[in-house]
């Protein structure tokens, strides 16, 4: 192929194919000598390098047994004889250790073959001749037998395992030198590679400089030109042919851009129109949904006059005439007092409902310690009626309303109360704990439940699970419950996984103060900081199941407020640990207290 005519892509490819492959041949060759370095080094460590303390070991051995049979022929005592013991079962072990790591020399083996036969000849001759004399006829006879003669023979077997040394010495040198020669090798190579890389990096530099940047260059100031207004202005590539389409297809799009012109300028104008229609409709919804606010607050005002009426001569009837008249009669009259006052009840939820987020005055802290107090005042008459038992621990502090926060907290106290089980006190328990930058909280009792595929169904307006009779209400209670949470920024829901009862488990955003002591603990502490405050409170609580109901206390409430037990509690309630509190609420026929839903 001509080189005029390359591509970019085909010259680049020509180039890194090249390269690569001469990199290929440089790691073939440096895997090649690397697998040979190792197999010396490998050799060097584990063969040579054993064989020389083996050697050492094998000399030591023999040193053993002539000190021991010396030792034995002087003193003639057996223990004295243990040395040329341990000697000859050590040169045995040695021996045969030499010749497992040895399989590669020959030299070795044969020196090794030559100090077996020597030591064998010198026990033969001179060590078991003296252990004999000195055990036969003492250590004088013993003695006679080492002399010069003796002396020198030990000396031809030192001499021998010498020769074994500077064998195993000489295969060790010559390894060195073959690990030493691979290593070099391997070093050029890396040099070689070296070279390669940097070379082809230069050719690669000054290829792409005449070959994409130069073109380039030329081709982004005409793209320039035409940025600049001058759209007549003809654009051209030079270089590779991927730049000249290129420049080609430049030129075409600034062509089709300076033709798109004018349809910009009336589409914007089109849009400009639809903004500001859409502008006045988001105005007319904005009023549309204030004055639906209006009509629904002056609608229900407006209900409220004519309403009492109703209940008023309803009731005034029911006193009046009720026994004078026959058993139906005083049934329908007891009839249209129920109505209407459930409908007063409606209208109230109602009013309350639509206030929620309207009418506000502002987010201030609220500690919900002291607030959890205030529900268990509101809701002391229904508690002391059910014998219901509420407890509660040390709660954050959040930002929110307080009067939309004590009616959350007393409808859904209302609701464990109210929705019990026959025969069994209710117990109702709030908890808090954080989780990541919201506090979890949580109302949970030991009454009739909840079925999980109802639990999405109990937070719609007006939903009831059971008839008006079984539990009274209007089940507006937790539409409202619902309401506020979302008001303030958090979200609601039922626990279906709780073994007993009912855990309605909502959440609010943390203080930023609250999250930071949270990570802080968390980073120094440990698990440890994650300390659930229910254990904190347990003398509190029963200080408190003992308090008189004379007092105004309900049966069972729990009063958190043990100066020693609340600090170490509120450290812990902010770094996730669970506290626990509470109140209930009458059945009353305002907006608290009615949880149609929970069954």
């Amino acid at each position: 192929m001509n080189p005029r005519v390359w591509t970019l892509r085909g010259r680049v490819l020509a180039l890194l194919g090249i390269v690569g492959a001469l990199l290929f041949s440089v790691a073939v060759a440096e895997a090649v000598v690397a697998t040979k370095n190792r197999e010396y080094t490998d050799v060097l460590l584990m063969e040579v390098g054993p064989l020389r303390v083996q050697g050492e070991e094998m000399l030591s051995a023999l040193l053993d047994q002539e000190t021991g049979m010396r030792g034995y022929a002087v003193s003639a005592d057996r223990e004295d004889l243990a040395p040329y013991e341990r000697g000859l079962a050590r040169e045995r072990t040695t021996a045969a250790q030499i010749r497992e790591l040895s399989g590669s020399y020959p030299g070795i083996e044969a020196e090794l073959l030559s100090v077996e036969q020597q030591a064998d000849e010198w026990r033969r001759t001179v060590a078991q001749p003296v252990i004999d004399a000195t055990s036969t006829n003492g250590a004088a006879a013993g003695q006679a037998l080492l002399t010069d003669e003796s002396r020198q023979r030990f000396d031809e077997l030192r001499t021998t395992v010498s020769a074994l040394q500077e064998e195993i010495l000489t295969a060790r040198e010559a390894t060195a030198r073959d690990v030493e020669r691979t290593g070099n090798l391997l070093v050029v190579l890396l040099v070689v590679a070296g070279l390669v890389v940097a070379l082809a990096g230069i050719a690669l530099l000054l290829s792409l400089d005449r070959m994409v940047l130069r073109p380039l260059t030329a081709l982004a100031g005409q793209v320039r030109e035409v940025a600049t207004g001058d759209y007549g202005q003809r654009i051209s590539g030079a270089g590779p042919p991927e730049f000249q389409r290129l420049g080609e297809d430049v030129d075409a799009m600034r062509q089709k851009i300076a033709a798109d012109l004018a349809e910009v300028r009336e589409a914007r104008e089109r849009i400009e129109w639809v903004n500001s229609q859409l502008q006045k409709q988001a105005e007319e919804l904005t009023r549309s949904n204030r004055d639906l606010e209006q009509f629904a607050y002056v609608a229900s005002h407006d209900l409220q006059e004519p309403l009492r009426k109703v209940a008023s001569f309803c009731q005034l009837l029911q006193r009046r005439y009720a026994g004078r008249l026959d058993e139906r009669a005083d049934q329908y009259i007891a009839f249209a007092v129920d109505g209407a006052q459930r409908m007063q009840r409606l209208i109230n939820d109602l009013l309350a409902f639509s206030r929620i987020g309207r009418i506000t005055a502002g987010f201030t802290d609220v500690d919900l310690n002291q607030l959890m107090a205030e529900v268990a005042e509101q809701t002391e008459p229904a508690r002391q009626y059910a014998d219901a038992e509420l407890t509660w621990g040390e709660l954050p502090t959040i930002r929110g309303e307080e009067p939309l926060l004590t009616n959350l907290l007393v409808n859904l106290v209302s609701n464990s109360v109210k929705f019990r089980r026959p025969d069994v006190p209710p117990k109702v328990h709030v908890s808090a704990r954080l989780v990541g930058e919201e506090w979890e909280i949580t109302c949970q009792d030991n009454g009739i439940g909840i079925e999980p595929e109802f639990a999405d169904k109990i937070f719609v307006i007006f939903q009831r699970l059971h008839a008006k009779d079984a539990y009274p209400g209007t089940g507006i209670g937790l539409a409202i419950v619902k309401k506020i949470v979302e008001y303030h920024g958090g979200r609601v829901w039922v626990d279906t996984d709780v073994p007993e009862g009912t855990a309605i488990r909502f959440t609010l955003p943390a203080l930023p103060a609250d999250v930071e002591a949270a990570t802080a603990a968390s980073a120094t502490d440990g698990p440890a900081a994650d300390a659930d405050t229910d254990g904190a409170r347990d003398g509190t609580d029963g200080a408190a199941d003992d308090a008189p109901s004379g007092d105004g206390a309900a049966a069972g409430e729990s009063r958190s407020t043990s100066e020693g037990t609340v600090g170490a509690v509120a450290v812990a309630a902010r770094q996730g640990g669970e506290a626990s509190a509470g109140g209930g609420t009458p059945d009353s026929g305002g907006t608290g207290g009615m949880k149609e839903a929970v069954g």
